[in-house]
């Protein structure tokens, strides 16, 4: 069974940064492309980076510009750098994989919420 738990995140001013961690243990395939996905209180869930096996990257323009996503597939571990955080950036963040057919069980994602 796999198993995500996402971390790193906090309050933080407007302009600030984070660093998310998404640990995955289990049986998890370092070929599967992950995404970041975040879930803002009453609207649905967004898709906001994505980073194939290989590394190629890809940023919702929303967040392009001011978010990285990178991996380490020896550690198990998605990575989400936030930088000139916002308040519309407020929410909980996830990570998974980018295909509902592929999808592992969702982690309790991290809190991020930005002040103005």
């Amino acid at each position: 069974q796999v198993q995500l738990v996402e971390s790193g995140g906090g309050l933080v001013q407007a302009g600030g940064s984070l660093r998310l961690a998404c640990a995955a243990s289990g049986r998890i395939f370092s070929s599967n492309a992950m995404g970041w996905y975040r879930r803002a209180a009453g609207r649905q869930r967004e898709l906001v980076a994505t980073i194939t096996s290989g590394g190629t990257t890809n940023y919702a323009d929303s967040v392009k510009g001011r978010f990285i996503v990178s991996r380490d597939n020896a550690k198990k571990t998605v990575y989400l750098q936030m930088n000139s955080l916002k308040p519309e950036d407020t929410a909980v963040y996830y990570c998974n994989t980018l295909n509902v057919a592929t999808y592992y069980p969702w982690g309790q994602g991290t809190q991020v919420t930005v002040s103005s």
